[in-house]
């Protein structure tokens, strides 16, 4: 598994100071359920973090980046680039 996230760190360009908390972030609860793992802990609560994180440096950046846009405009592309299939890409991209 080292070296699976050694890699993983050089793909993204960064390290983690947490491969605990990484290794848990890569838990998804189906697996959890389906492999009758022992691990109690699925990514769920860091998910949930993780999402209002996201959305709050994604609102900042637009908020800054475009001052002349409404409410309504900065929502509907902060959504834009927060939805699944726009993280998805992202993931793609890094592999």
């Amino acid at each position: 598994m080292d070296s699976s996230i050694a890699q993983f760190e050089s793909r993204l360009g960064i390290v983690f100071r947490n491969r605990t908390l990484l290794e848990l972030a890569l838990v998804h609860g189906s697996h959890v359920n389906e492999a009758q793992d022992v691990r109690t802990e699925s990514n769920e609560r860091l998910e949930f973090l993780g999402d209002a994180v996201l959305d709050m440096v994604v609102a900042e950046a637009l908020y800054h980046e475009r001052p002349e846009a409404g409410e309504g405009e900065l929502t509907a592309t902060r959504s834009a680039l927060v939805r699944r299939e726009s993280l998805a890409e992202v993931a793609r991209s890094v592999g």
